[in-house]
């Protein structure tokens, strides 16, 4: 996930850079929204380690559901920034944090707590990238 959002990150930070991208004042201010609410969603290290894993994998989700509901808002190239976005973190969606007991798991897994970190970090990755290129 970290290389994934990593390499997003660099792609449209020189996209603003070159002036390929340039954010019109509706994409700027959906991306400002955005990065609040990754940032509301998944806090601080400190914070978010100590929490249950239950309550970690509801804010992933969280992250997953402000990206979607931001990309169905926009176009072009900020939209392709939060698809990738999306993309990075979906295996958040095939976690989960109960155990399975009796039945199936409709292919859910349960991540390792450094798995948890993993996704949290590319959050806050994007929370960065998202300053960065609104700052411009």
């Amino acid at each position: 996930m970290q290389r994934i959002v990593a390499v997003l990150a660099e792609e449209a930070e020189q996209q603003i850079q070159d002036g390929v991208w340039e954010l019109a004042p509706k994409e700027r201010a959906l991306a400002r929204e955005v990065e609040a609410g990754l940032r509301d969603a998944v806090g601080p290290p400190d914070t978010q380690e100590t929490l249950p894993q239950i309550d970690r994998l509801e804010h992933l989700r969280e992250t997953l559901a402000v990206l979607a509901i931001s990309l169905a808002r926009t176009h072009g190239r900020l939209a392709w920034f939060l698809s990738g976005a999306i993309h990075a973190l979906e295996p958040v969606l095939r976690w989960r944090a109960l155990p399975a007991g009796h039945g199936g798991t409709f292919g859910t897994v349960l991540p390792a707590p450094d798995e948890y970190t993993e996704a949290e970090e590319a959050v806050r990755r994007l929370q960065d990238t998202l300053t960065r290129i609104t700052a411009v």
